[in-house]
C-alpha cells in the first residue's frame, strides 16, 4: 500500500467521542508528504487523571480549541480518497465514528488498515509484545515521543510502509 493517511487519537476520558488530539500523516508513493496535529476540545469535556498521565493534555491545553467538526473540516481534503490506517483501529475508527455521531455528522464509511493485526501476521512472536513502540523499532522507527497524537501518527505510518 503506497498511499493512505495514518490517524491518530488522544481522549480525555472513557468515552470515545472525548477526541483531545488528532495527528494524521499523509502517504503518497510510499513517502510522507503531509502531516497535521491538532488539539481538540473534548465532548465530553472532562479529563480522567489516568489519560493525563498517559498523553499529558488537560484542560489548559484544550479549553480554548475549536470542536471537533472545525478540526475535522481542515483534515477532511487531506486525506479525501486515502484510506486509513491506525495501530490498534478499533480504538482510532471507533473515536471517529463515535465523534461523527456525536456531532451529528455524516460519516463517510473511511477503510481501515490495523497495523496492530499487521504487526502480529508479520512479525508472530518473534517480538516481546506488538505495541507500537515495540513494532515501530522493529521497522526502524525510533518513537520519542509516544502518546503524542501525531508522533504516533508518524509511527503507525513508518509501521505500514514497512509492513502493510
Amino acid at each position: 500500500m503506497l498511499d493512505f493517511a495514518a490517524i491518530d487519537f488522544e481522549t480525555a476520558n472513557e468515552c470515545a467521542t472525548s477526541v483531545c488530539s488528532v495527528g494524521i500523516v499523509v502517504v503518497r508513493d510510499g513517502e510522507v508528504v503531509d502531516r497535521f496535529y491538532s488539539l481538540i476540545q473534548p465532548e465530553p469535556n472532562y479529563y480522567k487523571w489516568f489519560c493525563q498521565q498517559v498523553h499529558g493534555l488537560g484542560h489548559s491545553d484544550t479549553d480554548d480549541a475549536p470542536v471537533f467538526p472545525y478540526v475535522w473540516e481542515q483534515i477532511e481534503p487531506l486525506i479525501e480518497g486515502l484510506p486509513l490506517v491506525a495501530h490498534n483501529a478499533r480504538f482510532d475508527e471507533g473515536c471517529l465514528r463515535a465523534v461523527f455521531r456525536c456531532y451529528r455528522m455524516d460519516y463517510p464509511e473511511y477503510t481501515f488498515y490495523d497495523t496492530l493485526v499487521a504487526s502480529r501476521r508479520h512479525f508472530g512472536r518473534s517480538l516481546p509484545n506488538h505495541q507500537l513502540h515495540t513494532v515501530s523499532k522493529a521497522c526502524g522507527y525510533d518513537l520519542t515521543n509516544h502518546h503524542h497524537a501525531l508522533a504516533d501518527a508518524e509511527a503507525c505510518a513508518a509501521i505500514a510502509i514497512e509492513i502493510l
